[in-house]
């Protein structure tokens, strides 16, 4: 019997309505996975690194593992397991129904009488499964509800089980909810909406990217289920990204105005990065170049620079009437060694430069350090002195805090140190209390006046060194006195027409404005493919050579997760530190998915990823 049109209706509904339901389940199931994480660690970024800590997890997500549950997950080949693992095991592991465990309270009630004595359950409790002790079974049943005869209502005792086992998890998902910041540690920081007004350029059709080939590679295994996907495979070959190189002829810029100015990279504890920012000033409308490198200090010889390999890009942005709204303008692709540059014409206007790395190489490192340096010394009179690591290591500071590279701090110069190390400003009343006893030049403290102020600190803690650690572990330095949670980097204007000035403004984290920026240059720069048949959700990828960056474009009404996988692409590393992780896209939004680098830019790398939509 043919089927009618309304019966044929009434299943395309059923089907639609069916399909919703199970990606309703699947986000529900990421956001609790998400919750119950970052109850017990910082970021989602961050590995399980203990059995102790997925036990942990296990049980904010609601379950109660068996000791040899957690062997199953934790064998003696693994050290770590990522957020990805962990909604493996969750997937696996699903938590005790009523059903369940009023049949494990059944086996020991064989009389069906609906209560079980106290010293049966101590009894099943000490000597089988994972075995308690007395005082762990004694500390459970003071909360159950035991009647005067010493009998458990096993039935109400289920019903408060799993009732604060409900509670444990809405908690630590109103713990997610309320806190934004918790909301993007599995999101990454690179978020942005996009702003009204600024119309985005449209997706353009897929073709092959520059080097490389788009393809689709076999499906990984641990792959998300999904209709909707996309992949994308990029070669780069052994130091390309060295290649492209910035021209810049000294011969025609002789006779260009410059103006430069020192910065700094500072990795901070949740691995946001921050940074300098910059007004520009041009008077009147000039070809400019506008060049960021890594800066180099004089090092002692041996002496590891491990800044030097971190990339950096500099996004150039129109000031207009509010601050709110900058507009992009330019930002440096061109590439020279460590060198990355913009030679282009700006009008007459001001300017603000966001210094910006990826993080691949400016990340939290477990580098080993055989002993922690020694600050300072008393001499055969018991006079204090800084030894000499120490001073090395302060001259060091000092040339990245020296802003303007004259070889005095101004007192501007000085507030960005001590916003840095302290988080408060020193006054024209104070500075004018350290010009009386440190040795200043034009009202600018000197390179031996800033070691002589850290001194007097040692001095004033009688030679404690805590507080100078603050102060140097806040620079980005190491226990080794090694400067390895830091880029200082420095910034050129050159024009051809004016005089270029050039100010630092703030320190501080890239924000929207960056966000926006960066998302923006992809979108106009690289290459868009669409999500499946979705038609709303494109993957932007953007190849320069150096570094590749994917963003993800949500022009849909809804939000959406997204599954990255990376698990295909060979000699490569990301900012996330992941292999594999999913990240949520707000309706109407755009958000960086990964940065990729060169893990050994000596050899061929492959960035391969399948972006797949999970709901």
């Amino acid at each position: 019997m043919a089927s009618t049109p309304g019966n044929q209706k009434s299943t395309l509904s059923g089907n639609s309505q069916g399909k919703k339901s199970q990606h309703a389940e699947e986000a529900i199931f990421y956001m609790n996975c998400r919750a119950a994480y970052l109850a017990v660690l910082k970021s989602s970024l961050e590995n399980i690194k203990s059995k102790e800590q997925l036990s942990l997890v296990l049980q904010q997500a609601g379950r109660n593992p068996s000791q040899k549950t957690i062997n199953k997950y934790w064998t003696s080949q693994t050290s770590s397991l990522n957020f990805d693992d962990f909604c493996a095991i969750l997937k696996k592991e699903k938590p005790a129904t009523k059903n369940e465990l009023l049949e494990a309270f059944g086996k020991i009630d064989t009389e069906k009488a609906g209560y079980i004595s106290h010293y049966e359950l101590c009894k099943i409790l000490t000597t089988r499964g994972d075995r308690m002790t007395w005082e762990e079974v004694t500390s459970i049943t003071k909360q159950a509800d035991f009647n005067c005869n010493g009998k458990l209502d096993y039935n109400k005792f289920c019903e408060l089980y799993l009732s604060t086992r409900e509670q444990c998890c809405k908690a630590a998902r109103a713990r997610l909810e309320s806190n934004p910041l918790l909301r993007q540690q599995h999101l990454g920081n690179q978020t942005g909406t996009v702003p009204e007004g600024v119309t985005l350029p449209p997706p353009r059709k897929p073709h092959k990217l520059p080097k490389g080939d788009s393809r689709a590679p076999s499906r990984p295994s641990s792959a998300q289920s999904s209709k909707a996907s996309s992949s994308t495979t990029v070669t780069v070959a052994a130091s390309s990204s060295r290649n492209t190189k910035l021209i810049i002829e000294p011969d025609t810029m002789k006779e260009w105005q410059c103006a430069q100015s020192r910065g700094c990279f500072y990795l901070e504890e949740n691995g946001e990065i921050i940074s300098h920012k910059y007004r520009l000033h041009l008077p009147q409308s000039s070809a400019l170049c506008v060049t960021i490198k890594p800066f180099r200090i004089p090092q002692a010889p041996g002496k590891p620079c491990p800044w030097l390999s971190v990339d950096t890009a500099l996004f150039i942005l129109k000031e207009n009437e509010t601050q709110e709204n900058l507009q992009l303008v330019s930002f440096t692709e061109l590439q020279n060694k460590e060198m990355f540059g913009w030679r282009g014409e700006l009008g007459a206007g001001v300017y603000w430069l966001l210094p910006f790395t990826t993080g691949c190489r400016l990340r939290k490192g477990k580098s080993q350090i055989s002993g922690e340096a020694k600050l300072v010394w008393r001499d055969e009179d018991g006079e204090l002195a800084l030894t000499k690591e120490f001073r090395a290591a302060l001259l060091d500071v000092f040339e990245t805090i020296d802003l303007d590279g004259n070889g005095l701090l101004s007192l501007e110069e000085y507030n960005f140190f001590e916003l840095r190390t302290s988080g408060e400003k020193c006054d024209q009343e104070a500075w004018a209390v350290c010009k009386e006893n440190f040795e200043m030049k034009k009202n600018e403290l000197t390179r031996q006046g800033f070691l002589d102020l850290n001194l007097m600190e040692a001095n004033d803690r009688d030679g404690d060194p805590w507080d100078l650690w603050v102060t140097l572990l806040s620079l980005g330095y190491n226990r080794a006195l090694e400067m390895t949670e830091a880029c200082p980097f420095v910034v050129d204007v050159c024009a051809e027409r004016c005089k270029p000035r050039m100010r630092a403004i703030a320190l501080e984290a890239g924000g929207a404005q960056l966000s926006r920026a960066l998302c923006s240059s992809v979108l106009t720069t690289g290459e868009a493919k669409g999500l499946g048949g979705s038609g709303s959700i494109f993957i932007h990828t953007c190849s320069s050579g150096s570094r590749i960056t994917s963003v993800i474009e949500n022009k849909s009404e809804n939000k959406v997760i997204i599954h990255v996988n990376n698990e295909q692409s060979k000699n490569c590393l990301n900012n996330r530190g992941l292999t594999v992780f999913a990240v949520e896209v707000a309706p109407k939004s755009m958000m960086v998915s990964q940065h990729v680098m060169a893990l050994n830019e000596q050899e061929e790398w492959i960035y391969s990823c399948v972006h797949s939509l999970v709901c």
